[in-house]
């Protein structure tokens, strides 16, 4: 089984109250990798949101307006690529910052992530410290 994170060791600390009031809505398909990352940013001190495809992240965007998405590429019914040029075209969500996590590792597809709109773009396994300091640099804290 392939996990999404190398680093697998962060402790309890690491949570951080300031995040409590901060919303990350995870758009992936993968139950399983949605599961560890909603549980490692639950840790973090951050609200989850999930949504299982593209549709229904665009979806939860406009409903729940959070402070983050993180968006897989490889999803059914509309792709992560797709999703993010749909929520960057919309006046309400244009500005929620988006980082695409990610098994495509290919330096074009890091470049058309980047052309739809996305603020970052990792590929997993992520590391799980690099991923807390790029959703807090996109924060502002």
């Amino acid at each position: 089984m392939k996990h999404l994170f190398q680093n697998a060791n962060v402790s309890d600390q690491d949570a951080n109250i300031a995040n409590a009031s901060k919303t990350v809505l995870i758009v992936d398909d993968s139950p399983t990798e949605t599961r560890i990352l909603a549980t490692f940013l639950t840790k973090a001190g951050y609200q989850v949101e999930v949504a299982m495809n593209g549709e229904e992240g665009v979806a939860a965007a406009r409903r729940l307006h959070p402070n983050l998405i993180l968006m897989d590429v490889i999803m059914p019914i509309l792709n992560g690529f797709q999703a993010t040029r749909m929520l960057r075209s919309d006046a309400s969500t244009a500005e929620i910052p988006i980082i695409m996590v990610t098994t495509k590792d290919m330096q074009t597809d890091r470049t058309w992530g980047l052309r739809q709109g996305a603020n970052d773009y990792l590929v997993k396994p992520v590391d799980r410290q690099l991923l807390l300091e790029r959703i807090r640099l996109l924060l502002g804290g």
